[in-house]
């Protein structure tokens, strides 16, 4: 049983391959039609038309006529006959033919009732030009919900207030007051400020930049990052995105929309503001190490996102993303002519994350027999000054297939001898040999090496005026191809370490704390929590009283530690809370009473006795607080009394597989001892993978908690241990609705359920994960040509379909815009997990309260109920989250999906173009 409907898998086998279409099945588009309306226009209105010389309304209406976009442009001015020539209408209700886009640059005051009467007119996008909204308070806050009510109404999108406009130089549509067009090309430039808008527009003409789209998004009232990054990743005319950000808007929405379309086109972001960290309120080491701007560095490689930091820097990388494939690991190989701009190269690349290649020995046997004997024997490849065009040649002819080297930069540096053009026609050749690692230039120089720039830049050879500024391109290369490596990489199967948890135990302490009007669990309770979800702690016991820590003390043997018990202190250190290797009777008694004087009456309440662990190996942090844009962020590091000082962290964000947890492990310099340094046998890296990625599901598991730490965690090679414990909650007082939510949602545990097939067989229905690739290779090979066929409506190879470039795309699932449900069972035979079905909804391209599904059943367990009951699962969940209709289609021999249609009420018809059964159901 087999049912096809949009599938959102992509075909590749590496990161260049991510971005191709395959041609087997479709992919979904979500590309909302309202945004076609603004940036495909057949008609557009300018309402506030002027003829007032250097006004806005003027100058809106001079660039949309001298546009050739090829639709109507009809003025809207109350007070005027005509403006520009052209007839002009008092209202919007009063222009004779339908308006797909209203350009509104009218008083702040009067665009709430100029939104309704659109509305009312059908008009499907708007661009509000007019500033005075939010920027100048609580008053223009109104207004713009004022706008958004009146919209919403209509479905009408609106990008703006306070914006400069929109261009698409393909279609010729200038949107904006902007001076000039920009030119055309692959770039879709978005930014918040209008004013960097107009001088992104003078730089491009002077350094030849095009753009198929040139948006001024204002203040992001309806239409943010998110839209935008949809609708042109869906756009065939845009290569890449660049933009310019000074506030995330809603991060889920970004954070969804980046995930999708930056495996098939760049996104590049420079980020204005570099704030101080929004969580440095919080009072745990956690809270003090992790900033909003740091946060924002870990939501963009977790999206795939690459973060700059020129404006330059953005268009340069648009251009080498464009022409080059990414590199598969950080290290380059230099081939130049002078010295000098191999070392300033090399000095770039270190300080950009890059590493010089390690010229392999066949490599250097060639290179010996093709350069002078003077050449530098090493990398950076010193070919000399008089070096000859074919010299160039035979270096990178020799470098081709060296393994060692993941990208090559070729620098010239004029000199008499030198011939920059022929010298680039020779490089341009032998680069396009080269597919496997980018090739970058730099001609060194003015006129004289203009044209051998030309050549290769139109070669597809990115040239960059100075080596320093091509080596830190490929740096940013590196880390764009490592982040995005990590989005789709099977994480290990037992990704949660293959134990059970128990999240109602935490659920029912957690709620009990904020009955009694708590918000700090107390050292005990905060280590109950780890160990409820399988995080080893350090044997900890309460004392009440001095007699009650002898006798723990005595038990468990000596040396002890005792720290204080509070329901109220934040930092037990702070205060003498934590006394440490305690060998007698005596100095238990001591260190009782020194930790009993050193708080308030309230603030005691007795001590807590542990065994001294022996500190034979690191100590670490894992730690979460909340962002107020992002909701949690992870945090690992290096730990102890010293963690604020060191600063050695890594910030994530949750939920985490083991892949993961492991980026962010390597971003750290502890990383390194941990895997073992002068002799000392490493720690298992596995397991700690494993114990990061269960305290990142404590964190999206319980939104109850603020702050959350284990410092430190004792990690050596004969164990992980935590030794201390801190949880924060929120107040009771305050409504958990309101909390931050994690950017990415996380994987949706009220869906899985145990359920019994027909013939008795006990199943798990569950969503899929990342680490189900397997599993799905798997379900693959077990099926039938039939079903395969039915899935696809053509045949399909057993090796496309079980390409891990394909399967990662449909195991990752944004559970925000779509839903895969799979039967997991235990094979009769080998009593091994199996996947025996799969069905997935997806959110509609053309209308987001709308969605297509598809089942996939293995052969050999169908007839029992698996395709009914996935489908009845699938419809339930679109009622919860709110959609108004599922549709599919199948084909009409299709019997099974057919009767299963009948069950559930679905409403079929045969589609008289293409033949298929068109099976719907209306939720609402």
């Amino acid at each position: 049983m087999a049912l096809r409907t949009s599938d959102s898998s992509l075909n590749h086998n590496d990161l260049a391959e991510l971005a191709s279409r395959d041609p087997s099945h479709d992919v979904l588009r979500r590309q909302s039609p309202s945004l076609d309306a603004i940036f495909k226009p057949k008609s557009v209105a300018v309402i506030g038309a002027s003829e007032t010389e250097g006004s806005v309304g003027r100058t809106l209406l001079w660039n949309l006529i001298q546009s050739p976009f090829g639709g109507t442009v009809y003025p809207v001015n109350l007070k005027r006959e005509s403006v520009l020539g052209i007839k002009a209408y008092p209202t919007i209700a009063s222009v004779p033919g339908r308006v797909d886009l209203a350009v509104i640059a009218t008083p702040a005051r009067t665009v709430p009732g100029v939104v309704r009467e659109c509305v009312q007119a059908g008009v499907r996008g708007a661009i509000i030009i007019s500033a005075g909204f939010k920027e100048r308070g609580p008053e223009g806050v109104a207004l713009e919900q004022e706008i958004l009510r009146e919209a919403r109404i209509g479905n009408m999108r609106i990008i703006g207030p306070n914006c400069l406009g929109v261009m698409r130089p393909p279609f010729g549509l200038n949107a904006t007051f902007a001076s000039k067009m920009a030119m055309k090309g692959s770039v879709g430039f978005i930014s918040q400020s209008g004013a960097l808008c107009t001088s992104i527009l003078d730089w491009s003409f002077r350094e030849n930049v095009g753009f198929s789209a040139f948006v001024s998004i204002g203040s992001m009232l309806d239409v943010g990052w998110g839209d935008l990054i949809h609708y042109l990743g869906n756009d065939p005319q845009t290569q890449s995105i660049v933009i310019y950000m000074e506030s995330i808007g809603d991060a889920r929405s970004f954070m969804s929309a980046a995930r999708e379309v930056a495996l098939s086109k760049p996104i590049i972001v420079i980020k204005a503001g570099r704030t101080e960290a929004a969580a440095q309120a919080a009072a745990s080491h956690t809270g003090s190490l992790t900033g909003s701007d740091e946060v924002l560095d870990a939501a963009f490689r977790r999206s795939g996102v690459l973060r700059v930091n020129r404006i330059a820097h953005l268009f340069y990388m648009a251009e080498v993303l464009a022409k080059q494939p990414r590199p598969k690991g950080p290290h380059l190989t230099i081939v130049t002519n002078a010295g000098g701009p191999g070392v300033l190269a090399t000095d770039a690349l270190i300080m950009s994350g890059g590493e010089l290649a390690e010229l392999s020995e066949p490599t250097l046997d060639i290179l010996n027999k093709v350069l002078p004997d003077h050449w530098s024997h090493a990398n950076p490849i010193d070919v000399l000054g008089d070096a000859p065009p074919k010299r160039y040649a035979y270096a990178l002819e020799s470098l081709r297939h060296d393994e060692n080297s993941d990208g090559l930069l070729v620098v010239l540096s004029p000199q008499s001898m030198s011939e920059p053009t022929k010298t680039a026609r020779a490089v341009a050749q032998a680069a396009a040999q080269i597919d496997d690692k980018p090739v970058l230039a730099s001609w060194m120089g003015g006129r004289d090496v203009a044209a051998g720039n030309d050549v290769l830049s139109n070669a597809g050879v990115p040239t960059f005026d100075y080596p320093d500024s091509a080596a830190r391109m490929f740096g940013y290369m590196w880390r764009h191809a490592y982040n995005l490596k990590a989005l789709y990489e099977t994480p290990d199967l037992a990704s949660a370490g293959g134990v059970e948890v128990d999240t109602e135990a935490v659920r029912t302490l957690l709620s009990d704390v904020r009955s009694e009007g708590r918000a700090l669990l107390n050292e005990y309770e905060s280590k109950l929590v780890l160990e409820a979800y399988r995080i080893p702690t350090i044997t900890t016991r309460v004392a009440e009283t001095e007699e009650q820590a002898l006798e723990i003390a005595g038990e468990m043997g000596y040396p002890v530690v005792l720290k204080l018990h509070s329901n109220t202190i934040t930092h037990k250190t702070d205060v003498g809370g934590v006394q440490l290797n305690l060998r007698t009777e005596q100095a238990v008694r001591d260190a009782y009473a020194r930790i009993r004087g050193g708080v308030g009456a309230g603030d005691f309440l007795g001590v807590t006795v542990q065994p001294m662990a022996k500190l034979d190996g690191y100590e670490v942090i894992i730690g979460s607080s909340i962002d107020v844009q992002f909701g949690p962020v992870l945090l690992f590091g290096s730990g102890g009394s010293l963690v604020e000082v060191y600063k050695d962290r890594a910030l994530g964000l949750p939920p985490l597989n083991t892949t993961l947890a492991r980026r962010m492990m390597e971003q750290t310099k502890i990383h390194e001892a941990l895997k073992g340094v002068r002799g000392r046998p490493p720690v298992d890296l596995d397991e700690l993978e494993k114990i990061i990625v269960r305290f990142s599901e404590i964190v999206v598991e319980h939104p109850e908690i603020k702050e959350i730490e284990i410092n430190p965690m004792l990690a050596s090679h004969e164990r992980l241990l935590a030794l201390d414990a801190r949880v924060v909650l929120h107040p009771p007082e305050i409504d958990l609705k309101t909390v931050p939510k994690p950017a990415i949602r996380p994987y949706p545990t009220r869906y899985v359920e145990d359920w019994a097939m027909r013939d008795g067989t006990v199943a798990v229905i569950r969503p899929i994960r990342p680490e189900d690739e397997p599993l799905m290779v798997d379900l693959h090979k077990a099926l039938s040509s039939e079903s395969v066929y039915f899935r696809y409506f053509q045949p399909m190879k057993l090796e496309q379909r079980i390409r891990h470039s394909r399967l990662s795309r449909i195991v990752f699932v944004d559970y925000d815009r779509e839903m895969a449900l799979v039967v997991e069972r235990e094979n009769p035979e080998s009593g091994d997990p199996e996947i025996v079905g799969v069905g997935r909804l997806s959110r509609s391209a053309l209308n987001p309260d709308e969605a297509e599904f598809s089942v996939l059943i293995r052969d050999e367990v169908q007839r029992q109920g698996v395709g009914t009951e996935l489908l009845r699962r699938l419809v339930e969940i679109g009622k919860e989250e709110g959609l108004s209709r599922i549709t599919a289609e199948v084909l009409p021999e299709n019997a099974g999906m057919r009767r299963v249609f009948k069950k559930l009420d679905f409403a079929t018809r045969i589609d008289a173009e293409s033949g298929s059964i068109h099976a719907e159901r209306v939720l609402v």
